[in-house]
Parts: C-alpha cells; sequence; structure tokens
C-alpha cells in the first residue's frame, strides 16, 4: 500500500529569489553597491542603442525588413558550355533531367529554381522548359537552333501609395 507521505515531488525547481535575506547575509547575493543591487532594478536594453546609432537610409521602404526576403532562394547557375557535355543534342531539358543526371538535387516533388547563364559556345539543339535563361544564354541557345519555353513571369503585388498632399488653406494671418 502506497503511503502519500513517501511520495516526492516532481516538477519545476523553484528560482531562487535573490535579495530576500536568509542566510545570504550582508548584501544578499547582489553583490555590492550599484544599479543592479537597488529594488526595482531595470537596464536598459544594449540592443536598443546599437539599432538607435545606424543611421536611416534615404527612399522608400529602405528601412523595413519586410522588402528583403530572406527566405527566397537563389537558382543554381548553370553554364552552357556545361552542357554540352552533360546532355545529348536534341534533349529536353528541364529540373527533372538536371536532378536525373544529378546535377541538382531535389527533395520528393520540389526542385531547386535553375538558370542557364552564359559562359563558353555551344554547339548542340536543345530544347528547355521550365529554367530561367540569362539573356547572353538565350542569344547562344538561339544562334544553335534551340528553342525555350520560359517559366511565367510571377505577379508580385506590390502596394506603394503616395502620402496625400494637404490643401493649402488659402487666407494670411488672423488679427
Amino acid at each position: 500500500m502506497a503511503n502519500l507521505n513517501l511520495i516526492k515531488r516532481v516538477g519545476q525547481v523553484e528560482k531562487t529569489r535573490v535579495g530576500r535575506g536568509g542566510k545570504r547575509g550582508k548584501t544578499s547575493g547582489r553583490g555590492t553597491k550599484g544599479q543592479s543591487a537597488r529594488a526595482g532594478n531595470k537596464k536598459r536594453p544594449e540592443f536598443r542603442d546599437i539599432i538607435k546609432k545606424l543611421p536611416k537610409r534615404r527612399g522608400y521602404g529602405k528601412n523595413r525588413g519586410r522588402t528583403v526576403d530572406g527566405t527566397r532562394p537563389a537558382p543554381v547557375a548553370i553554364e552552357v558550355s556545361r552542357l554540352e557535355s552533360i546532355f545529348d543534342a536534341g534533349t529536353e531539358i528541364n529540373p527533372k533531367a538536371f536532378y536525373a543526371k544529378g546535377i541538382v538535387k531535389g527533395r520528393g516533388a520540389k526542385f531547386p529554381l535553375i538558370k542557364i547563364v552564359s559562359g563558353g559556345e555551344i554547339t548542340k539543339k536543345f530544347s528547355f522548359s521550365g529554367v530561367g535563361v540569362s539573356k547572353g544564354a538565350l542569344a547562344a541557345i538561339e544562334k544553335a537552333g534551340g528553342t525555350i519555353t520560359l517559366l511565367p513571369a510571377k505577379k508580385v503585388k506590390r502596394v506603394h501609395v503616395k502620402p496625400l498632399k494637404a490643401e493649402k488653406k488659402s487666407g494670411g494671418k488672423k488679427k
């Protein structure tokens, strides 16, 4: 039979409250003198001072953190000349083809953004779809007789509201 007086309590250990007297004596664990030794001590956050010292940049939206999207992945750049050695002529090149050759790593059905950039010459005829292409690479591919099905441009909704100018009231000083 279990005795209730033998059960040990388990749970959060209470935080020791400094400055309440007891067995600590004299300064009660608060160190000596100063702001942090007083009752109701609060220190100004250091990070606020660092932020206040940074300059304000000119222009609309330059100081807002929302203007930069850090979660957006950068595309994997692949040079045109590299495609020559990897793929055969007349191949349909898309993200799945890059994944099959082991050039890019995908996670399930998701593939990273791929951009074909100029760099070197190309002689083989390829057809591209589902990849981004730079202007230099576009010219090189078309020169070799290749075709490109460009990705549809994502429409980004940008909201820019100009502040209304206050109308000037006619009339001079009141006398």
